[in-house]
């Protein structure tokens, strides 16, 4: 009977090793600093029309794609990690609410300049890109406000937002090839709540809020300007 207890016990244990490597798998690799790249990549090689790169070359979707993967992720993953390895950050995980603040509010600074970047040097080429950006800016930067006082979660507000973004444009545009990068993005969202709440990282309260967030900015910003 001890025996069998223990055997039990050993699954269980087990069990919840698995569940919690996976939550932090997927939270790493859908790390908020990763959605916009995820986000344009959709939207450059599903429907490069909506954003107004289909007349380009096909060495400029790459190309692109890169410029914003170096603004949005590398450049304040590598700041975030600098915070860490001086003391500014405790733990690159970020699990307390002080431990958030300066990298968020960087980040919205990052992301600002990204944003006048596409804004102005490419307003006359590809205009939707900077209003699409200005959205994403929009949310980090209200994230980092929100941080001053609550936890919410960021990875909502992420994949949230590219909800928003992707519903908001095939909505407009009628493109049937997002689709399914919209469904899988839905399921994503489902997951990636479920990680967050199996980790203890938020509460449902933390993670509907950052739903909530990212899911009207991006809406907003595409029906509005785009």
């Amino acid at each position: 009977m001890i025996e069998e207890q223990r055997l039990t016990e050993n699954r269980k244990s087990k069990t919840e090793s698995v569940s919690v490597t996976l939550a932090r798998v997927l939270s790493a690799v859908f790390h908020p600093l990763l959605m916009p790249t995820i986000l344009f990549s959709i939207l450059l090689y599903s429907t490069p029309a909506s954003l107004g790169v289909d007349a380009y070359g096909p060495n400029f979707r790459p190309s692109l794609l890169f410029l914003i993967c170096i603004c949005t992720f590398l450049v304040p993953a590598f700041l975030i990690y600098f915070l860490y390895r001086t003391g500014f950050v405790s733990s690159l995980h970020m699990n307390e609410l002080h431990d958030r603040r300066v990298p968020y509010f960087m980040t919205a600074l990052l992301y600002t300049t990204t944003t006048l970047l596409f804004a102005y040097q490419f307003s006359n080429a590809i205009p939707k890109i900077g209003i699409v950006m200005g959205g994403i800016t929009v949310s980090v930067t209200l994230v980092g406000l929100i941080s001053l006082f609550w936890k919410i979660s960021a990875h909502s507000v992420g994949v949230s937002g590219m909800v928003g973004t992707i519903l908001a444009i095939a909505v407009k545009t009628g493109e049937p090839s997002l689709l399914y990068p919209l469904l899988s993005l839905v399921v994503l969202a489902g997951l990636l709540a479920s990680a967050r709440l199996h980790l203890n990282a938020h509460t449902p309260a933390q993670i509907a809020g950052g739903m909530s967030l990212g899911l009207l900015i991006s809406l907003a910003t595409v029906v509005l300007l785009v």
